[in-house]
């Protein structure tokens, strides 16, 4: 039995365009598995932004002029049936006054910002992590999977951190 390794990492993305981002987080995080030396365990792929998620998803090579995807264009128009973009105050309950309120007065954030409920909720049926079992050293993705990171969030253009917690045996 090896010894055990417990390793945790992060980086940044940037999303842009005020509009939903998916960023292929694949290769960072193959890069932070091997960094650690875990042989056999798992990697959780987390995110602490409470408007963007983690999935494993494929590449369908064909890709819309501002670059989605033509699958995850699929997601984001399934999305926009079940989930449809805040546009306005009052179209949810969220964003309430209160938390307008606090966003601008204490934040010093911009009113507009709080119009991101459309994102709070994707996240939460997307889910905000994923797990992947790490065999001899390798992520188990199949051959068609990668790692996307979403951010749901289009109401602005912002950083936002990727955390990978590598688990196991060296």
């Amino acid at each position: 039995m090896g010894e055990m390794v417990v390793h945790h990492s992060s980086f940044q993305v940037q999303s842009k365009n005020f509009m939903p981002n998916f960023h292929d987080v694949t290769n960072e995080v193959k890069e932070i598995v091997s960094a650690s030396g875990v042989k056999n365990g798992i990697a959780v792929v987390y995110s602490q932004h409470t408007t963007c998620s983690v999935m494993i998803q494929e590449d369908s090579h064909d890709a819309l002029p501002d670059g989605t995807k033509y699958l995850l264009q699929d997601l984001i128009d399934i999305f926009e049936r079940i989930v449809p973009k805040c546009k306005r105050e009052g179209q949810y309950w969220h964003p309430g006054p209160e938390l307008i309120k606090h966003a601008v007065e204490e934040l010093g954030e911009e009113r507009a910002w709080a119009l991101n409920t459309d994102g709070h909720l994707r996240s939460s049926i997307i889910g905000r992590s994923e797990s992947i079992p790490i065999v001899e050293g390798q992520l188990e993705l199949g051959e068609f999977g990668l790692i996307y990171f979403i951010d749901f969030d289009s109401v602005r253009e912002r950083k936002r951190f990727v955390h990978v917690q590598v688990i196991g045996e060296k």
